[in-house]
């Protein structure tokens, strides 16, 4: 991936990103380790990680990773002792491990429901506060991964919809808190974005992937390297006096109702 932003945007950084060995957050650790940062990734998989820090390290990157659940703190307070060992001060950190599935309320059980937000609401609360100890203060940039069920309410997404709703308010409860410490705490609310198991998930059939596209304000689905590079623009000084903002990068999901009126295939 090409970047708009210079190569030594992120020059001897320290980065750690959860849920880093696919998808949306793949490539935003692809971007930090380009444009110089030291990336460590995490996930539940050990074989997923080996793979992609091996392909980072294969174009002169610099990488490492570990194995650990978001839901599990104690793992996390062992990756971020590990990683702060290997690279001291850690400078940016993104919680982006999601877990989501299509399936409305009556058919939804409580363990379905309790999965959903213990992957993406606990585990963006320990993904941060396992952190903090190690955290460079100040300086340090925190980025979660959210997105636009937060606010919209949708066809089959109930679980999604409040666990999203919930890392929003961390967010902004961090960065009230954690901001006369030099701590930046943002959000990333990506829209439907092209190639990613989310949307396989979200839009499994042709026809409501051209639905969803067509719902959006600019009539296509987005890339991850949009996300990526918006992730960079937060990690860097450029955005040194933003915080507690969720930033939309969606193509104008947030703007268009008829998204959240979308059919579930049948077989939800």
């Amino acid at each position: 991936m090409t970047s708009v932003f210079r190569p030594d945007l992120l020059a001897g950084r320290a980065a750690l990103v959860a849920g880093g060995s696919s998808g949306i957050n793949l490539g935003i650790a692809e971007a930090f380790a380009r444009a110089g940062a030291r990336v460590a990734l995490v996930s539940r998989s050990q074989d997923k990680i080996e793979t992609a820090v091996a392909s980072l390290k294969q174009e002169g990157l610099q990488a490492m990773g570990a194995a650990a659940d978001v839901r599990d703190y104690a793992a996390l307070e062992g990756v971020y002792a590990a990683v702060a060992k290997t690279w001291g001060e850690i400078d940016i950190v993104v919680s982006g491990a999601a877990g989501n599935f299509l399936a409305p309320a009556t058919s939804l059980s409580a363990n379905g429901f309790k999965t959903v937000v213990d992957i993406d609401l606990l585990g963006t609360f320990n993904v941060f506060r396992a952190a903090y100890p190690h955290l460079k203060r100040p300086g340090a940039s925190l980025i979660a991964i959210t997105a636009g069920q937060a606010e919209q309410p949708m066809h089959g997404q109930i679980h999604a919809c409040a666990a999203k709703a919930g890392v929003n308010m961390v967010t902004r409860c961090l960065a009230l808190e954690w901001g006369p410490l030099g701590v930046r705490v943002n959000a990333i609310s990506p829209g439907p974005i092209a190639g990613t198991e989310g949307m396989r998930r979200l839009a499994p059939t042709p026809e409501i992937e051209r639905a969803s596209a067509a719902a959006l304000p600019l009539g296509a689905y987005g890339e991850v390297r949009d996300v990526a590079e918006l992730a960079l623009y937060l990690a860097s000084d450029a955005a040194r006096n933003i915080t507690g903002a969720i930033l939309n990068c969606d193509g104008g999901f947030s703007l268009s109702s008829a998204i959240g009126d979308l059919p579930m295939p049948t077989q939800a």
